[in-house]
Parts: structure tokens; C-alpha cells; sequence
């Protein structure tokens, strides 16, 4: 009996498996303790300006998203900066006391993703940024009002 329903009628890895067969129940998870979040979020926001990372932008995802409490989106110029950009901001979050940081994406893309947990982060190329749209996707202009639909036109 497979541990992902639908998992063991796909072919592949287990992971794949399960990717195959989709989500399965939702997790709900604790908001992050306030304090350390913004002492997280501090230390970001200031590495990437530091590193003259451009257009920064913090979305608070509390409530809509069950990966992350915060997105972070900056702009580098070129690889070699959003590169830096991230193995400065890994560095000075180890030093805050937050271990576990994953880094996607670090050697050469366009795109960088920087997993803190419950702040997650993303470095852009200018042109990347503006074709994935994140902040339009995640953006609180978006929301619809408790009980509210939203406003016609």
C-alpha cells in the first residue's frame, strides 16, 4: 500500500510518485513567532541592499500560504551578483542564529531561491522577474475581503 494515494500506479522515483499523484491533505501550520521573523527579515532585507540588490519587495503571506510566512523579491544585474547576493545573505543569516538555509539556483540562472523557512526568497534578473510576475501572483491587490467578492468593473 503506497503512503501517497495514486503513488504506486505511477512509474519513477517515490518522489516523483508523488508529484504525480498530487497533493495530499493539507497541512496548517503555526504562523512564525513574530520577533524572529522581523529579526529574519532585518537581516535579509539589509544584506540585499547592502549587496545593491534593486526593487526590494516584502509580500506577507501569513495565512495565504502554507510554505512561508514572508516572500522576499529582489533584482541583481547580472549572475555574479544575484550569486553573491545569495552566499552573503546565507552567511549573515547562519550568523543570526538561523541554520538552516537552502539555496537553489546559486550557480548561473536567472533565478535564485533562498529557503529560510519561514521567509523565502527570491533573486531575479530583471527580465526574469517581470515574466514569472510573483509579486502579481502573491500581491495583496489581489485579495478578496472576507466575504466579499471581488469589485466588477
Amino acid at each position: 500500500m503506497a503512503a501517497v494515494p495514486g503513488a504506486a500506479r505511477a512509474p519513477g522515483t517515490p518522489r516523483k510518485k508523488a508529484a504525480v499523484a498530487g497533493p495530499g491533505k493539507a497541512v496548517n501550520r503555526e504562523p512564525a513567532e513574530i520577533s524572529k521573523l522581523e529579526k529574519y527579515l532585518t537581516v535579509i532585507t539589509e544584506s540585499l541592499a547592502d549587496d545593491k540588490g534593486e526593487d526590494i519587495v516584502v509580500l506577507d503571506l501569513t495565512g495565504r500560504a502554507s510554505f512561508a510566512d514572508r516572500m522576499v523579491i529582489a533584482t541583481g544585474i547580472a549572475d555574479r551578483q544575484i550569486s553573491a547576493m545569495a552566499t552573503h545573505l546565507e552567511r549573515k543569516l547562519g550568523e543570526a542564529g538561523l541554520k538552516r538555509v537552502l539555496i537553489e539556483g546559486a550557480n548561473g540562472s536567472d533565478w535564485v531561491l533562498i529557503d529560510a523557512g519561514d521567509i523565502v526568497v527570491h533573486l531575479f534578473k530583471t527580465d526574469a522577474r517581470a515574466q514569472y510576475g510573483l509579486e502579481r501572483m502573491w500581491g495583496a491587490d489581489l485579495d478578496v475581503p472576507p466575504g466579499g467578492a471581488p469589485e466588477a468593473e
